[in-house]
C-alpha cells in the first residue's frame, strides 16, 4: 500500500494563496479594451472603421511601453449593429471581466447596451454614435463620446442648406431607426425653423430594395432637394432609383452614407451627394505621424471614424495613466474631470458623457469613392 500524502490546512492555504498570486500576476499583464461593433451585417464598414483606429492606436500605445507597465489587448465583439444584441455584446464584456470599451457603432445598439455598463461599472467610449438618446437624461457615469452628436450634426446640415443650397422644396426621409430617424428630425426641424418648409417628412423600411413608391411621390411633388437620415445602403438604392425615374433632386445624408460601398451600389448616380462627416482629421500636420502609421498597415486614416476612434482609445489610456490605476470606477471620475489632446482636437465632456465641442464638415462624394470638402 503506497503512503497517502495530505496536505495540512496551512500549506493548502499557502498552496491557494500562491496560485492566486500567479494568476493576479499573470491576467495583470495587459488590459483589455473591448471593441464592440458590427463584425457582421449590413453595416460592418464602419466597424472595419472603429477597429483600425482603436489597432492603431493600440499599436502605437504598446509601441511605446504601454500604460503603467502594461500592454493593452483588444478583445473584439460582434453586435451587428442590432439593438437587440447591444446588451447581449455588453454582457460579454462585463463576463470576460473587461473593464474598457470602445464602441458600440451604431447609435441602437450604443442605446440597448448602455445601461450594461453604467449598471456594472464599464468604461465605455463610443466613437460613431451619435443619437442624443444614448445619453440624454440617463445621468451615466460610465458611458463617453468621442463623436458629436446629431442635434450637433442636423443643425449643421440644416444651416449649410439653408445658407449654401436654399431649395424651392424639401422632402426629409429617414429609416425609421434610433440614429436616421434622430438627425432627420433635427435637420427638418432647424430647416422649419430658418423658414424652409418640408414638403415630405417620412420614414423608409431599412432593408428593402425597391423604394420607387416614395421616389415617385418626390417626383410628383416637385422635390428639389432630399436629406435622407440612415446609413449608406438605402442610400445608395434611393439615389440610383431616384436617377432611374428621372428626379433631378440634390441628396444629403450623414455620416453614415460616408462608405466606399455606396458607390456600387448608386453607380454614377453617387456624384455629387453631399454628407456631414467628421472634419478630416488627417489634414492636421500634428497628425502627421499617426497618418503614417495608418498608412504603414494599409489602413484608411481619413474614413468617417477612424481618427474619432484612434481618440476614443487614447482618451481610455490616457485616463487610465492619469488615474494611476485601471479600475474603471477611478478612470471614470478622471475622464469627467480632466480634459485630453486626442488626434480629434482637445477634447472634454460635459456631465452627461457628451463632447463640449465637435467640428463637423460637409463633403461632397465622387462616384470614384473619394470625397472632397465642400467650398
Amino acid at each position: 500500500m503506497k503512503p497517502v500524502f495530505r496536505l495540512t490546512p496551512v500549506i493548502a492555504a499557502l498552496g491557494v494563496a500562491a496560485g492566486l498570486t500567479f494568476g493576479a500576476a499573470a491576467q495583470a499583464q495587459t488590459i483589455k479594451i473591448g471593441v464592440v461593433g458590427p463584425t457582421t451585417g449590413a453595416v460592418t464598414q464602419y466597424g472595419d472603421m472603429v477597429r483600425e483606429g482603436v489597432d492603431t492606436a493600440v499599436e502605437r500605445i504598446n509601441a511605446a511601453g504601454g500604460i503603467n507597465g502594461k500592454k493593452l489587448e483588444t478583445v473584439v465583439i460582434d453586435d451587428g449593429c442590432e439593438p437587440k444584441q447591444g446588451p447581449v455584446a455588453a454582457n460579454r464584456v462585463v463576463n470576460s471581466k473587461i473593464g474598457f470599451v470602445v464602441g458600440h457603432v451604431c447609435s441602437g445598439a450604443t442605446i440597448a447596451a448602455a445601461d450594461v455598463y453604467n449598471n456594472e461599472g464599464v468604461v465605455m467610449v463610443t466613437p460613431s454614435a451619435t443619437s442624443p438618446a444614448v445619453t440624454d437624461g440617463k445621468n451615466y457615469e460610465f458611458i463617453f463620446r468621442t463623436i458629436g452628436r446629431d442635434d450637433q450634426q442636423g443643425p449643421a446640415a440644416a444651416k449649410f442648406i439653408l445658407e449654401k443650397i436654399k431649395p424651392k422644396k424639401v422632402a426629409v426621409l429617414h429609416d425609421k431607426q434610433s440614429y436616421g430617424q434622430g438627425i432627420a428630425t433635427a435637420v427638418k426641424n432647424d430647416l422649419e425653423k430658418g423658414g424652409v418648409a418640408v414638403a415630405i417628412f417620412e420614414g423608409i423600411n431599412a432593408g428593402d430594395s425597391d423604394y420607387s413608391a416614395v421616389i415617385t411621390k418626390l417626383k410628383s411633388q416637385g422635390v428639389d432637394f432630399v436629406y435622407y437620415g440612415g446609413y449608406h445602403p438605402e442610400m445608395g438604392l434611393l439615389l440610383r432609383q431616384a436617377a432611374e425615374q428621372g428626379v433631378k433632386a440634390k441628396w444629403m445624408g450623414p455620416e453614415g452614407t460616408g462608405n466606399p460601398d455606396i458607390n456600387a451600389i448608386a453607380g454614377d448616380a453617387v456624384e455629387g451627394m453631399l454628407l456631414t462627416l467628421p472634419a478630416d482629421f488627417t489634414q492636421n500636420a500634428a497628425n502627421a505621424d499617426i497618418v503614417k502609421a495608418f498608412e504603414a498597415k494599409k489602413r484608411n486614416a481619413s474614413g468617417a471614424f477612424q481618427m474619432t476612434a484612434y481618440a476614443a482609445t487614447q482618451v481610455i489610456a490616457d485616463g487610465i495613466k492619469g488615474a494611476g490605476t485601471d479600475d474603471p470606477t477611478k478612470v471614470a471620475k478622471y475622464l469627467h474631470a480632466n480634459s485630453f489632446e486626442t488626434p480629434i482636437g482637445k477634447v472634454s465632456w460635459n456631465k452627461q458623457g457628451d463632447l463640449t465641442n465637435f467640428q463637423f464638415d460637409v463633403f461632397v462624394w465622387h462616384k470614384d469613392g473619394s470625397k472632397t470638402v465642400f467650398k
